[in-house]
């Protein structure tokens, strides 16, 4: 995410720039399993066949759909949803 250098020489803004960087990234992977989750539960309703095979292939890690160097816009005064936690229904059923 930032790179492999924290291009800083003083301690106290490199454990800064350390800990943002982990901040984000941490930020990227709850959203992508978020969407993850909701696209999984999606392809479920719609009868595809998914398998915790399937799943155990996939990784909260992805960044190819990040931006790293691209405009952004902020709203400060649009709040973002609610987020609601759920699970995968399969798993879900399976718990019972």
């Amino acid at each position: 995410f930032g790179g492999p250098i924290v291009k800083d020489g003083d301690p106290e803004e490199q454990e800064k720039q350390l800990k943002y960087m982990n901040l984000v990234a941490n930020a990227i992977m709850l959203s992508n399993v978020v969407d993850l989750t909701n696209v999984i539960n999606q392809m479920i309703q719609e009868g595809k066949r998914v398998t915790p095979k399937l799943i155990s292939k996939l990784s909260p890690y992805m960044r190819q759909h990040i931006r790293r160097f691209g405009q952004y816009t902020l709203d400060m005064d649009e709040k973002p949803e609610i987020l609601k936690p759920t699970s995968i229904k399969f798993l879900r059923e399976n718990l019972k």
